[in-house]
This record gives C-alpha cells, sequence and structure tokens, in this order.
C-alpha cells in the first residue's frame, strides 16, 4: 500500500471544524553540536493555531523559537542526528509520520513561510515576479497573462508601489523594505492557511519595520489567514497577536492572551523581558540587564523537566 499523501485539501479543511488548524504537543528538537554530542533545542513545547488566529513566539537569541517554527514547516536538516519528537498536527493531520510527498504538499500549498533575511531566500537570477509566480503553484490553470495580472496583484497586496514595476526587477534592484515585502507576496500568492514569520523585520530600520509590519498585518486580515510571528522584541507581537507564547532555553515558560501576559506578566522571564524594553518617554533610563541568579534559575528549571 502506497504512503498517505495530502492531496484533499477540501477534506483538510473540513477537519478544521473539530480540530485548531494547528496542533503542537510536547515537541522535541534534537540538533547536534560540533563534539558529537546533540542539544536539546526545543523542550516539550505545546500549543495550538486556531484558523484565523495569531499567535506569537518570544524570546531572545537561542530559545528556541525559531527551530520551533521551522520544525513546524518540515524545513530541519535531514540528518540522523537530528531528532524531532512529539506531534504536529495539520488540520488534524500528523506529520512527523508523513512522508516527504506530505510535508512537500503542505509546504507547496498551506503554509507560507516569511524569513528574516530576503536575500538568503530569494533566487538573486531571477525577477521578483517569476518568484511570486512560483507560489501560484505549477498545476495552476491560469494563462499566462491571468498569472502575470495575479502577480502583480499580490505584489500590490503586500504593499509595494508600482507592482508592474517591481515584478520585472531582481531582488538586488530592491531596498530591504521592498525585498521584505516581495517575501511577503511569495508567501501569500498560495493564499495558505497559515503563515510562519520568523523574525520578519529584524534587520529594518525603525520606520520601514513598522510600515512591514502593517503590511503583514493588514493582508493577515484581507486572507484570514492564520499566522505564527517570531520575533525576540515584544512591542512586535504586541499589537499583530491574539495569544503569546513567551520561551527560554527551549521551553515555553508562560503562555496566554497577549494582552493578559503584556499587562500582569506571571513569570519572572516575561517579566524580564518587558524590563529589558527601552523606554521612548525615559531615555536615560540605564538598560536592565538580566541578573545571573535569574538566569541559574531558569536552568535548573530546566534540568527538572528533562
Amino acid at each position: 500500500m502506497s504512503a498517505p499523501t495530502i492531496t484533499d485539501a477540501a477534506a483538510d479543511r473540513d477537519r478544521i471544524d473539530t480540530h485548531p488548524l494547528l496542533e503542537v504537543d510536547g515537541l522535541r528538537v534534537h540538533l547536534p553540536t560540533g563534539d558529537r554530542s546533540d542539544v536539546e533545542a526545543v523542550s516539550s513545547a505545546s500549543f495550538t493555531v486556531g484558523l484565523g488566529e495569531r499567535v506569537g513566539i518570544v524570546g531572545e537569541s537561542g530559545s528556541g523559537k525559531s527551530v520551533t517554527g521551522r520544525a513546524i514547516a518540515g524545513l530541519l536538516p535531514t540528518s540522523p542526528r537530528v531528532r524531532v519528537e512529539g506531534s504536529i498536527r495539520f488540520a488534524g493531520r500528523e506529520m512527523l509520520t508523513a512522508p516527504a510527498s506530505a510535508w512537500n504538499q503542505i509546504r507547496s500549498k498551506r503554509v507560507g513561510m516569511i524569513f528574516q533575511d530576503p536575500l538568503t531566500f530569494l533566487n538573486p537570477t531571477m525577477k521578483v515576479g517569476a518568484q511570486v509566480a512560483e507560489s501560484l503553484g505549477a498545476t495552476s490553470r491560469r494563462d499566462r497573462r491571468a498569472r502575470e495580472a495575479e502577480v502583480v496583484r499580490f505584489l500590490g497586496l503586500a504593499g509595494l508601489d508600482d507592482p508592474e514595476r517591481v515584478a520585472s526587477q531582481f531582488p538586488h534592484e530592491l531596498s530591504g523594505g521592498m525585498r521584505q515585502r516581495v517575501l511577503i507576496a511569495v508567501a501569500i500568492a498560495k493564499e495558505p492557511d497559515l503563515i510562519i514569520a520568523d523574525e520578519p523585520t529584524t534587520a529594518l530600520d525603525a520606520t520601514v519595520q513598522a510600515r512591514v509590519l502593517r503590511t503583514l498585518d493588514e493582508t493577515v486580515s484581507e486572507l484570514g489567514t492564520s499566522l505564527i510571528l517570531i520575533s525576540h522584541d515584544l512591542s512586535v507581537v504586541a499589537g499583530m497577536t491574539d495569544r503569546i507564547h513567551v520561551m527560554y532555553g527551549g521551553r515555553i515558560v508562560e503562555s496566554g492572551p497577549t494582552a493578559a501576559v503584556l499587562a500582569d506578566p506571571r513569570h519572572d522571564y516575561t517579566k524580564a523581558l518587558l524590563r529589558s524594553v527601552r523606554s521612548l518617554t525615559e531615555p536615560d533610563v540605564p538598560l536592565y540587564s538580566m541578573p545571573r541568579s535569574l538566569r541559574a534559575r531558569l536552568a535548573l528549571e530546566r534540568s527538572e523537566d528533562a
């Protein structure tokens, strides 16, 4: 009997009536280190994402948030030393035991990714329009003119002025903010059920960052797409998400409605993250540094959970 593949999107959407769009349960990810050992980059992470829901995952560098996002999309390196355990269910279907063809089907049609560095993920030898067109799908029945019109439409949805001109340009001819919007267009062109945005504005200045986030916010709202927004910056997820998960050392240490967690954080690490946000009204206040005692306690908590 051949391995099952995900080909019936309508059936999957019917399952969403009884299941969340995404269910992550007890996710553990072990990555190799240089000394033949490994490190548990994600430890027992569990959360759900509903249809049309926006979920934020925040934490400092090395907290496991980006590894979590890549595990959900099936984008971790394929190596015997990379171990992913637990459960990832998309529209009720278990993905960790699914064949590569099922993952490819999910990524090509159901999940869009927006990465931190556009130049790394955009093909420098292809014009922007051709790269957006690839996301429309090779099986699309649109003729050439219809596909070109769709490309222009999605570039416009992504907040790019003069999308016809942008479609004819190469990535290196665009500014950083424009390239990031192109990544948004590539992600939304497949009209996915879920977008995973991994630090989408980290390399941009504050003004461009605000514009890109506004574009992402408006686009997700218009399409009704679910969103996982991954960031080290609490201020980025504050106005963009319904729920938030705070990660440290591969563990989710606090979860809840975004407004409630930010207004009344319960975990000391979340409180420390909030204190680390630079005040615009009190610029002379020294930057907060997390005390060693808190890091030591967090390390102890993780060892006890292992």
